[in-house]
C-alpha cells in the first residue's frame, strides 16, 4: 500500500502549501461554485482541465470521457449539462480533444478493446462520415489527430441540438459552445473554428470548418 500511502503524504502537504500561501482558501471554496466554463473533455490522465486553461478549482466545472462524446443516450453527460447550464450558469462550454487520443485513434484502426468498443462506434460514426477526407491523409498520426479534429467539432453539434441548449438559448441565457484541440507536445489548445450562440450557428461553423479541412493539405 506504499504507492496510495504516498497520496495522503501528497494531499497533507498540498493542502499545507495551499494553506501557508492563503488561509482563507479552502473556507471560500466549500462556500461557494460560481464557474463560468464547463469542459467536457477526455479522461486522459494527461489532459488535467483546470492547470491547461490556468484556472483554480471552482472556476471550471468538468465532464469527462474517453474520447470526449455527447451522445443524446449519456444521461451522465446531459445530468452534467443540464446542471452546468441551468443551475450553475455557465457562459461558455468547452468541448475538448487531444491530438494522439488512445480513443480516437483505436476507433480509426478497429482495434479490439473490449466494452469500450461499444462507446467508441460514436467515434467510428464520425470516421465514416468523414472516410473521404480521412483516406487521402497519408501519414497516420495526421490522420489520427485530424479525426481527433472532427470528432470535437461533431460534439459541438450535438451538444448544441440537446433540449438544454435549445431550452437556454430560447430564453435568452447566453451560453456559447467551444471546441477546442490540445497539444500534448507542446501545452497548447487550438481553437478548431466552431463556437456558436445558437444551433444554427453550429452547423453552420461545422460546415465551415469541414470544408477548410477538405481545402487544406493533410498536415
Amino acid at each position: 500500500m506504499h504507492e496510495i500511502d504516498q497520496l495522503f503524504t501528497n494531499n497533507r502537504n498540498w493542502s499545507e502549501r495551499i494553506r501557508g500561501e492563503d488561509p482563507a482558501y479552502f473556507r471560500r471554496l466549500a462556500n461557494q461554485q460560481s464557474p463560468q466554463y464547463l469542459w467536457i473533455g477526455c479522461s486522459d490522465s494527461r489532459v488535467p482541465a483546470n492547470q491547461i486553461i490556468g484556472l483554480a478549482p471552482g472556476e471550471v466545472f468538468v465532464h469527462r470521457n474517453v474520447g470526449n462524446v455527447v451522445v443524446h443516450t449519456d444521461l451522465n453527460a446531459l445530468s452534467v449539462i443540464q446542471y452546468a447550464v441551468d443551475v450553475l450558469q455557465v457562459k461558455h462550454i468547452l468541448v475538448v480533444g487531444h491530438y494522439g487520443c488512445g480513443g480516437v485513434s483505436a476507433a480509426l484502426n478497429n482495434s479490439r478493446l473490449g466494452l469500450i468498443d461499444n462507446w467508441l462506434r460514436h467515434v467510428q460514426d464520425v470516421r465514416d462520415l468523414h472516410e473521404t477526407m480521412l483516406a487521402a491523409i497519408e501519414d497516420p498520426l495526421q490522420r489520427i489527430n485530424q479525426l481527433c479534429e472532427l470528432n470535437v467539432m461533431q460534439q459541438v453539434v450535438n451538444i448544441s441540438q440537446t433540449s438544454v441548449l435549445r431550452e437556454a438559448w430560447e430564453r435568452g441565457q447566453p451560453v456559447m459552445l467551444h471546441g477546442w484541440c490540445y497539444g500534448l507536445c507542446d501545452g497548447l489548445v487550438r481553437d478548431l473554428g466552431v463556437s456558436a450562440t445558437c444551433r444554427s450557428e453550429a452547423l453552420e461553423r461545422y460546415r465551415d470548418a469541414v470544408n477548410a479541412a477538405l481545402r487544406t493539405k493533410p498536415r
